[in-house]
């Protein structure tokens, strides 16, 4: 998502030419083939799906192929979603059928694979109706799709990257370098710091004299906040006392599934550091750029390594930091500039339970290169739960920036890109160091810290009040395009109510 690349994966998913050889269906009454398929015949099928349908998920090939996947690199782990939505809304109170599905589930895995369940069973979501296990029988997932109140099974641990051949996953949006930023780029506030020449397109300047995102905490689920950058650290509220910035870490960085090595709160890629700018960088004589609501609380959370949640343990970071920031009651806000090309059950749980808790929810629509950004809105932007957000370039109209993926789920727009390429300037990785943030991502963070400023000015109002608002003052509104949204929000008209 930043800069020319928000999600790798999609830029794979979409140069990769379609598979010549056709997947014969076996017919119903023949035994299912055992052959273990490979991680690049898995890749192909998936590749296959994609082309015919337009759209890729799990639930879309046959248990053998589910049973391929799970296998392939060793690892031998799938997520299992099962029971209702509907018990998200009562934390810790499983149905009765819920629990009784998940019984069942135990007995197939015990039945099937021969053990008993302390060594199948991974990981077993409290709050959420999934778990993680381990299996190595195909008749496993076969008797597990055959199960009644099962929502998906997925084999987590298969990375679609790692067989198709072009495997980007180690630098997706990450970038530590600093920039020197145009003077062309930004104006500058009376205590010298920079205001990015992209928020007077959404007046925002003009809205600070009603609103700052003060008493309002926006959570950030991202790479990180950079350790060597004082104003998200000990500067953050230099001016503006009584203000906090608080960090989380809940990614284990480690190949291995069963490792609990947590590596902290610390940004080791520059994404999270951007975006967590881009929402709340403070106001102070540092010189460098101010975030859209200067003045609000920001809660960041590292949940992934970079923006691509291919990993298992970013998908359980992403999840783990989704349920954190839903049971509190400070956050009104979420901000994810993070995703993947299809749906992942764990984090799509974890989004339905914050939506739940009233979370207002910001996800980039999607980043990748210029001949590849036709693609869809990627997750978790995809969902209805979420604010689907991209960015646009500046001028007249509205056109998409070179890497930014637009569709029907978009909501709104953000202008983040100008003719000669700039993006919008943020806070670097290092002290007093700057550079610039661009897609969907610095889009998303940038309509979230919006929403803060909007949300501070009607303190009493629930979520629904403040997206309607958001939508009201948007330039499309009431009209929604089918590739941008509403469009552009005017942050004074949203403030201010006129």
């Amino acid at each position: 998502m930043k800069k020319i690349s928000l999600i790798g994966l999609a830029i794979i998913m979409l140069s990769i030419f379609s598979c010549k050889k056709d997947i014969q269906e076996e017919p119903n009454n023949q035994p299912q083939q055992k052959t273990l398929l490979s991680g690049k015949q898995v890749s192909e099928i998936i590749q296959q799906t994609y082309d015919l349908n337009g759209k890729f998920d799990w639930s879309m090939v046959e248990p053998h192929v589910l049973w391929s996947a799970a296998l392939a690199g060793e690892k031998n782990v799938i997520t299992i979603g099962y029971g209702s939505y509907n018990d998200y809304a009562h934390d810790d109170k499983k149905s009765p059928l819920t629990n009784q599905t998940k019984n069942a589930i135990v007995s197939i895995l015990e039945k099937y694979e021969g053990k008993q369940k302390k060594s199948i069973i991974l990981y077993d979501d409290k709050e959420l109706q999934y778990m993680d296990v381990l299996v190595s029988k195909l008749e496993t997932v076969q008797e597990l799709r055959n199960l009644q109140n099962i929502r998906y099974i997925e084999p987590v641990t298969y990375e679609f990257s790692e067989y198709s051949g072009q495997d980007t996953r180690s630098s997706s949006g990450c970038s530590v370098s600093p920039t020197t930023i145009s003077y062309n780029d930004y104006t500058t506030l009376s205590t010298g710091a920079k205001i990015p020449w992209s928020y007077s397109i959404h007046k925002i300047p003009q809205a600070w004299n009603y609103s700052k995102g003060r008493g309002i905490t926006v959570g950030v689920i991202d790479t990180g906040i950079s350790p060597y950058q004082q104003n998200l650290g000990s500067k953050f509220d230099d001016y503006y006392s009584g203000r906090y910035v608080q960090k989380y870490g809940t990614y284990i960085d480690s190949y291995w599934w069963w490792s609990s090595n947590y590596d902290g709160p610390d940004d080791r890629c520059g994404h999270g550091t951007s975006s967590c700018s881009s929402v709340a960088a403070p106001n102070n004589n540092n010189g460098l750029p101010v975030g859209v609501a200067y003045e609000c609380n920001l809660v960041s959370y590292r949940g992934t390594s970079d923006v691509v949640l291919n990993d298992y343990h970013e998908r359980k970071g992403v999840t783990m930091a989704l349920k954190a920031l839903a049971r509190r009651s400070d956050i009104k806000i979420i901000s994810m500039s993070i995703g993947y090309p299809w749906s992942i059950g764990n984090i799509k749980d974890a989004v339905k339970y914050a939506y739940n808790h009233g979370k207002l929810i910001f996800a980039a629509g999607g980043t990748s290169t210029s001949y590849t950004n036709w693609y869809p809105v990627i997750f978790p932007a995809s969902m209805s739960e979420t604010v689907a957000v991209t960015g646009i370039e500046e001028g007249n109209g509205y056109s998409e920036c070179d890497v930014c993926h637009t569709g029907s789920q978009i909501i709104f727009t953000y202008v983040m890109e100008r003719s000669n390429n700039h993006h919008q300037p943020v806070v670097g990785f290092y002290n007093n160091t700057s550079e610039y943030f661009g897609g969907s991502s610095v889009a998303t963070a940038s309509t979230a810290g919006i929403a803060a400023l909007v949300w501070a000015r009607y303190p009493y109002w629930n979520r629904d009040q403040v997206l309607n608002r958001m939508k009201w003052a948007a330039d499309l509104y009431p009209y929604k395009s089918s590739n941008f949204g509403y469009g552009n929000i005017n942050a004074l008209k949203a403030v201010r109510g006129y």
